[in-house]
C-alpha cells in the first residue's frame, strides 16, 4: 500500500508526525494537517475495512476519508472510501452526515446518469450530492450521507453510482445499526407544599435517566405555570448511556388554590418528549400555618396501670392570621394507653404556641402505640405525632428506672465554648421508691461535659426527675463520655451515651449534620411505595452552607418531594430530607442519599435499606424494628437498662419459631419480652435485651432468630463498650 502522513497532539501541545502504513490507496507525500489522536489509527481501519466499531474507538474520533480522497485510483471513476460505516444510532433519529468522493481520474469528462441507494434497508439511509449531470477529467464531487434508522438492529445498503465510465457503476457499503435508548424520570410528578403568593419555594428535583446502550441528545427544557427552573439541576445538552442527571424546580405562585403546571424534556431517546407533571398551592400571606415539636414522643417501659411522667409537645402558629383549633384528640392502636391535657385553647394567635402534655398509662405488656392528633384550620390538618412506649408487667416489684433519650449529641462546638444544655429525663416507673447514690459523668471524655439534676437522693415511684447536660470540648475531634446513675434499680448503674466535636475557634466555614444518619424502611410490597420518611441535615458551622448541583438518590429509593432544603442552608439552621421506598423486586434493596456542597466532608451520604416482599407471597414475613441494638458505656460487672425489638409478622400466616432464640456475647434477654411460640399474621411481640460487659473496651453479640419465615435465620445485632 502507500504511505500517509498525519500529525499528532502530545500531550504538551505539541506536535509530531507519524505515518501510517496500510493497504488503502493514498497519494505519495499526502500529509493531514489536522489535529489527530491514537483513536484516528481505529477510525481509519474501520472506515478503510468497512468494519463495525472497535471496542475500544472513542465516537470523538476524526473522520478520516481525507486520506481516502487523496489518493485514487488513476484512469478510473472511483468512490472513496467504498464503506460507510455509520455504527450505533438511535431508532428515529438522524446521524451525523458522512461523505464520499466521486472522483474522476480518467483524461475525459464523465456522464452522471443516477446516484442512488439500494440494498434491503436502502430507506434508513439517505444521500444529497454536488455531482450534477457530468464529472470533469481530474475533477471530484461529495456525496453527503445519512443513517436514520426506523426499527432495532443491523441495517446495510449500497451507494450507487451510475455513469458513462468503465467499471459502472461504481458502489459503496453503507452499514450501521438501529438502537433504542431508553430514559425515565423519576419522580414523574412533583408535588409542592402550600405556598404564600409571590414566595418561592425551596427546590425539589427529578432524576432523568438513560438506560439505553447509546448516548441521546437533549434539544430543549420547558417549562409552564407557576413554576421555574431552580437553576440545581446537572442536566446538559447530551445523556451518556447508563448515567443519570437531575432537574430542580421551584414553585412561586401568581394566585391562591391549585397550581399546576409541567416540564418538557424533548430529546432523542423513544417516547420523547418526556414530561414532569408539576402541581403546588398557593395561599394567601395571611394564613395560619401549624406545627408540632418534636414529631414523636418515646416513654420507654412503664409497669402497666401506672402514669408516667408528663412529656410535653408544642403547637406553634407561625403564620399570619389566627389557629382555629377545632380538637385535640389522641387516635391509633393503642389511644386508650395514653392520656393528653392542653393549654391552646379554641385559637391560637398569629407567631405564638401552646403546650401539649401527654402521659403513657399501658393496658397490656409489649410495645403501645398511638398519635397525637391536632384538627385546625391550617394547611395539613390534622396535624399528628407519634407516642410510643413499652408496657411491662405489674409482677415486678422494686424501683425500676429509665433515661430517656438514651443518647444526647452536641454536633460541632468550638473548643472551649459551652454549648446550649440539652436534657435526660430519668423515671421511676416501678413500685418502690428510687434510691438514687450518684449522678456522674464518665468515660473517656468526661471532663468535656457537665450535669446538674432535679433528682436528689430518692425518686418516688411513678415519678421523674431531669438531667441537664452541656458540653464544653477542650481539644478538637470527637469527643465521647456517658452520664451514670447508680442507684437501687436493676441494671445499675442507667447510661446514657453523650458525645460531641470539638473544632477550633479559628475554623470558619459550614458544617454538616445529619440525623438520623441512616433509614431503614423495613418491609414493602413490590412496587408499592412506602410512607415518608425524613433526615434532618443541620448546618452546625458559622458559614452558609451552599450545595453544589442536586441531591442524589440511588436505588429503589426516591425523593418524596416533601423536604425543605433548597440551595443553600443558613449557619444555625436545619432543613429536611424526605425519601420513600418503591421496590422493583423481592429481597433486600439498598440505595444512599448523596449530597455534594462545601462544607469540609462533602460528599456526606445516608445508606438507604429495605426489603421487597411479593404480593402472592403467602406465609409468614418477619420485620425487625430495629435490627441493632447500641448500648453505649456500661462497667463492667454490672447490668444495662433494658432495650426491646420488636417483631412483627407482616405476612399472611403463623410465624412459628423452630427452638429457642439464642443470643451471643455479653448480651442476655431480660426476660421481659412478650414473644411466644408463634406470631399470628399481623401481630407483634418485644424482645428484651440487657447487657453486662465481661470486660473493657467494645462488646459485640448476635440475636438470632430460628423460624419457618423465608429469609430465617434473622438476626439482631448487639454493640455496648465496657468501661
Amino acid at each position: 500500500g502507500s504511505g500517509g502522513t498525519m500529525t499528532t497532539g502530545t500531550t504538551d501541545g505539541g506536535q509530531v508526525e507519524c505515518v501510517i502504513v496500510s493497504p488503502f490507496i493514498v497519494s505519495a507525500g499526502f500529509k493531514s494537517t489536522t489535529r489527530h489522536y491514537h483513536e484516528s489509527v481505529l477510525r481509519l481501519m474501520e472506515q478503510g475495512l468497512g468494519l463495525t466499531a472497535f471496542a475500544g474507538s472513542s465516537a470523538s474520533a476524526n473522520n478520516m476519508s481525507e486520506f481516502f480522497g487523496a489518493g485514487t485510483l488513476p484512469g478510473v471513476v472511483s468512490l472513496s472510501p467504498t464503506t460507510v460505516p455509520f455504527g450505533s444510532v438511535t431508532v428515529g433519529t438522524t446521524s451525523a452526515a458522512q461523505a464520499v468522493t466521486l472522483h474522476n481520474g480518467t483524461t475525459s469528462s464523465a456522464s452522471i446518469s443516477s446516484i442512488a441507494i439500494s440494498g434491503t434497508n436502502a430507506s434508513a439511509f439517505a444521500q444529497t450530492h454536488t455531482c450534477g449531470s457530468s464529472l470533469a477529467a481530474g475533477a471530484s464531487c461529495t456525496i453527503s450521507l445519512t443513517f436514520k434508522p426506523a426499527a432495532t438492529g443491523p441495517a446495510a445498503a449500497t451507494l450507487t453510482v451510475a455513469d458513462s465510465a468503465t467499471g459502472s457503476p461504481q458502489s459503496a457499503a453503507l452499514t450501521g445499526a438501529g438502537v433504542t435508548s431508553t430514559v425515565s424520570l423519576s419522580p414523574t410528578s412533583l408535588t409542592f407544599a402550600n405556598q404564600t403568593v409571590g414566595t418561592t419555594s425551596a427546590a425539589q428535583f427529578s432524576t432523568l435517566t438513560n438506560s439505553g446502550t447509546t448516548a441521546i441528545t437533549i434539544s430543549s427544557f420547558a417549562i409552564s405555570g407557576d413554576f421555574a427552573f431552580a437553576g440545581l439541576g446537572t442536566c446538559g445538552t447530551s445523556l451518556a448511556a447508563g448515567t443519570s442527571c437531575t432537574t430542580s424546580v421551584n414553585f412561586k405562585p401568581t394566585a391562591t388554590g391549585t397550581r399546576t403546571g409541567s416540564v418538557t424534556i424533548t430529546d432523542s431517546a423513544t417516547g420523547s418528549p418526556q414530561t414532569i407533571s408539576l402541581t403546588g398551592s398557593g395561599v394567601s400571606s395571611s394564613t395560619p400555618a401549624a406545627s408540632l415539636s418534636p414529631a414523636s414522643l418515646s416513654f420507654g417501659n412503664q409497669t402497666v396501670g401506672a402514669s408516667s411522667a408528663a412529656q410535653s409537645i408544642t403547637l406553634s402558629n407561625t403564620g399570619t392570621a389566627a389557629l382555629s383549633i377545632s380538637g385535640i384528640a389522641i387516635t391509633g392502636t393503642n389511644s386508650g394507653d395514653f392520656i393528653q391535657t392542653h393549654t391552646c385553647g379554641a385559637s391560637l394567635a398569629a407567631g405564638t404556641s401552646c403546650t401539649i402534655s401527654a402521659t403513657f398509662k399501658p393496658t397490656a405488656t409489649g410495645t403501645r402505640t398511638a398519635s397525637l392528633a391536632v384538627t385546625d384550620n391550617a394547611s395539613g390538618s390534622p396535624q399528628t405525632a407519634a407516642l410510643s412506649g413499652s408496657g411491662v408487667s405489674s409482677g415486678t416489684t422494686g424501683p425500676v428506672a429509665s433515661l430517656s433519650p438514651a443518647s444526647l449529641s452536641f454536633g460541632n462546638q468550638t473548643v472551649g465554648a459551652s454549648s446550649a444544655a440539652q436534657s435526660i429525663t430519668l423515671s421511676n416507673t416501678g413500685t418502690a421508691a428510687l434510691s438514687i447514690s450518684g449522678i456522674a459523668i464518665t468515660g473517656t471524655n468526661s471532663g468535656d461535659f457537665t450535669q446538674t439534676h432535679t433528682c436528689g437522693a430518692s425518686l418516688a415511684a411513678g415519678t421523674s426527675c431531669t438531667i441537664s447536660v452541656t458540653f464544653k470540648p477542650t481539644a478538637t475531634g470527637s469527643r465521647s463520655a456517658g452520664v451514670a446513675i447508680t442507684d437501687n434499680a436493676s441494671g445499675s448503674p442507667q447510661t446514657a451515651a453523650l458525645s460531641g466535636s470539638g473544632v477550633s475557634s479559628s475554623t470558619t466555614g459550614p458544617a454538616v449534620s445529619l440525623s438520623p444518619a441512616s433509614l431503614s424502611f423495613g418491609n414493602q410490597t413490590v412496587s408499592t411505595t412506602s410512607t415518608v420518611r425524613y433526615v434532618t441535615l443541620s448546618n452546625t458551622g458559622n458559614a452558609t452552607l451552599t450545595f453544589s448541583g442536586s441531591f442524589a438518590i440511588s436505588g429503589d429509593f426516591h425523593f418524596a418531594g416533601l423536604g425543605t432544603c433548597g440551595s443553600t442552608v443558613a449557619a444555625g439552621a436545619s432543613c429536611t430530607i424526605s425519601v420513600k421506598f418503591t421496590p422493583t423486586a423481592t429481597g433486600a434493596r439498598t440505595g444512599t442519599v448523596t449530597l455534594n456542597d462545601n462544607a469540609p466532608n462533602t460528599p456526606q451520604t445516608i445508606p438507604l435499606s429495605g426489603t421487597g416482599v411479593s404480593t402472592s407471597t403467602s406465609g409468614p414475613v418477619v420485620g425487625l424494628s430495629p435490627s441493632s441494638l447500641a448500648f453505649g458505656n456500661q462497667a463492667v460487672g454490672t447490668t444495662s437498662t433494658v432495650q426491646f425489638v420488636t417483631l412483627s409478622n407482616t405476612g399472611n400466616a403463623t410465624l412459628t419459631f423452630s427452638g429457642s432464640f439464642a443470643i451471643s456475647g455479653d448480651f442476655h434477654f431480660a426476660g421481659l419480652g412478650t414473644c411466644g411460640s408463634t406470631v399470628a399474621a399481623g401481630a407483634s411481640c418485644t424482645i428484651s435485651v440487657k447487657f453486662t460487659p465481661t470486660a473493657t473496651g467494645t462488646r459485640t453479640g448476635t440475636v438470632t432468630l430460628n423460624d419457618n419465615a423465608p429469609n430465617s435465620p434473622q438476626s439482631i445485632s448487639l454493640g455496648g463498650a465496657g468501661t
